[in-house]
């Protein structure tokens, strides 16, 4: 059951105003006196008001609307995840609100807000970090919710995915095993699932006395920010035999600019991706990657959604659908 949502006449008798000038003020902030705009804001963080914009008449009533939030667009990660959660939604009749944020907090509460003021009858969430606000509005509008990607920490309420720690420890466990010893991580993006990668090279470096080291770049995945920080390692770091990139992106462009550069792949430097990507699995010499079940997850997010909208009990709080050690040709 949704739980009943803070109402502007619920903002009203706290403030002390009308529930028409609360209306007008969170429509139009500028035709109300800073005083009062500033006590109204402060009333509906506080009681974590959601605006509807569906009829007062249903409001009660179910949207057969699901919001999904992704930090990105243009990720083929996410389009096959995408692809697997409309397998299920779309034949049990659910329409998809799809909104990115591109690994912004802050517009991650921006789009929540939005997807919630229609009145989604759940959610799918791409992410477990979020703002102050953006948790307050998920306990307030009470709906089912369900993380992806990540079962490495406890979920809100139920997560799908794969453990990035591990799967990271057990990628560059192999390199070692194969012979590697300086083997160095590539980080983009630099948010939580690339930082819990990171946590897993090093895991499995530092067991074996080796020293870790990473390569930052804050920009989007792509291949030229592969092949700009595989320019950095043979720079700085000659005696480099190894390479563990965030994604398969990384991975091609570091590959690209070995082939560029002159740089046997696999004799003079490992290199492995994640996810394993068509691009990195299609192409000679295929590519080592940590291959993940993106259209499952989707799958399987989408059916456990589905089963608490229909009032069924939380059966299992994380599902974890693993992933594979794809060595390729690059190791």
């Amino acid at each position: 059951m949704k739980k009943k949502r803070p109402t502007l006449q619920d903002i009203a008798d706290r403030v002390g105003a009308t529930k028409m000038t609360v209306s007008r003020c969170l429509r139009d902030p500028e035709t109300v006196s800073e005083g009062l705009r500033e006590r109204i804001f402060g009333i509906a963080e506080q009681l974590g008001y959601i605006p509807n914009r569906a009829p007062d008449l249903l409001s009660r009533a179910t949207s057969h609307s699901i919001g999904v939030l992704v930090p990105s667009l243009t990720n083929q990660v996410f389009a096959d995840v995408i692809v697997g959660i409309e397998a299920h939604t779309e034949p049990a009749g659910y329409h998809l609100m799809l909104s990115h944020y591109g690994y912004s907090q802050e517009l991650e509460e921006r789009s929540l807000a939005s997807l919630l003021s229609y009145n989604v009858d759940g959610v799918i969430l791409s992410d477990h970090d979020h703002t102050p606000r953006s948790l307050r509005m998920l306990e307030t509008a009470g709906i089912p919710i369900v993380e992806i990607m990540d079962t490495h920490r406890p979920p809100l309420q139920q997560a799908v995915g794969y453990d990035n720690v591990r799967a990271a420890y057990d990628m560059v466990s192999e390199m070692i095993r194969r012979g590697r010893r300086q083997v160095i991580y590539l980080a983009v993006r630099l948010d939580e699932r690339t930082r819990q990668r990171e946590q897993g090279y090093r895991q499995a470096m530092e067991e074996q006395g080796l020293t870790p080291v990473t390569l930052q770049s804050s920009q989007r995945s792509s291949y030229t920010v592969g092949a700009a920080l595989m320019q950095e390692i043979q720079r700085d770091y000659p005696e480099a035999d190894g390479i563990f990139c965030t994604n398969d992106d990384v991975a091609v462009g570091a590959y690209f600019e070995c082939r560029r550069q002159g740089v046997d792949v696999p004799a003079r430097m490992a290199i492995a991706g994640f996810h394993g990507h068509d691009v990195g699995q299609a192409m000679s010499p295929r590519l080592a990657s940590v291959v993940t079940p993106r259209q499952a997850i989707g799958e399987a997010a989408a059916q456990a959604l589905l089963a608490r909208i229909r009032g069924e009990t939380l059966a299992q709080r994380v599902v974890d659908l693993g992933y594979r050690i794809e060595a390729g040709d690059t190791l």
